[in-house]
């Protein structure tokens, strides 16, 4: 890859500047067929997937922070077809629960943010050496109906897709006048496990925790098990 590119024209070339926003959440991501409302919801209570500050979407609603990682070219030519690979890493040994009750591995999701005039390449322009990499083109969506090249993706299963090829189009400064050669930004999140609050601010089942009884709390004590003892701060070896 690094011999191709780097034979290519720079005056020719459009430069794209990686700047990962790498806001990697414990998530409230569950399987592809039951879940298909949490990107939605993302969509529909965020006008934008950046905030000024920096501040991707999904920390909306995934608090916890681990980093992500974006490979894109340095450089790239009008009107071709190019990966930006976005990884999602985990420890696989760590389960969330299932819409049924079960166990499994953690779901993952991811939100692009190209620059103008960059998109998600039609499935005719994809190079077929490239389309087992992508894999099937419904698992990208646009994240606005206005902004094509916002694209929001997930629930996927996290110990298939740790690692989410999006083949990218980019524009054509001769057919396109808003768009000239130079430098552009990057800007992604994602997402593994699941959620603690909802975009609405309410808690997700992953985080209620609820009493068998009604009744007001009296006092919160530790449970003691026969291998357990007691010591005095002030004098260790008293019982």
């Amino acid at each position: 890859m690094k011999a191709i590119w780097s034979k290519l024209p720079i005056a020719k070339a459009v430069l794209v500047t990686v700047w990962a926003i790498g806001l990697l959440f414990t998530g409230d991501w569950l399987l592809p067929q039951a879940a298909q409302a949490y990107p939605f919801w993302a969509q529909q209570n965020y006008e934008t997937p950046r905030e000024a500050t920096g501040r991707i979407v999904c920390a909306n609603c995934h608090l916890g922070a681990k980093p992500t990682e974006i490979e894109v070219p340095q450089s790239v030519l009008p009107d071709s077809v190019f990966k930006a690979v976005v990884k999602i890493p985990y420890d696989t040994s760590v389960q969330q629960v299932q819409a049924d009750g079960s166990k499994g591995p953690l779901n993952i999701g991811a939100v692009l943010m190209l620059p103008d005039g960059f998109k998600i390449a039609p499935e005719d322009r994809i190079p077929e050496e490239m389309k087992e990499e992508v894999g099937p083109s419904y698992l990208f969506q646009d994240y606005s109906e206005v902004h094509d090249n916002w694209v929001v993706v997930g629930p996927l299963p996290g110990d298939q897709y740790q690692e989410i090829v999006f083949p990218v189009l980019s524009p054509d400064p001769n057919t396109n006048k808003n768009i000239h050669f130079g430098k552009y930004s990057v800007h992604v999140g994602g997402n593994r496990g699941r959620g603690q609050v909802y975009p609405t601010g309410e808690k997700s089942n992953n985080t209620v925790y609820s009493a068998t009884v009604a009744g007001t709390i009296a006092s919160v004590t530790k449970k003691r098990t026969a291998a357990t003892k007691c010591r005095s701060p002030l004098n260790p070896a008293t019982p």
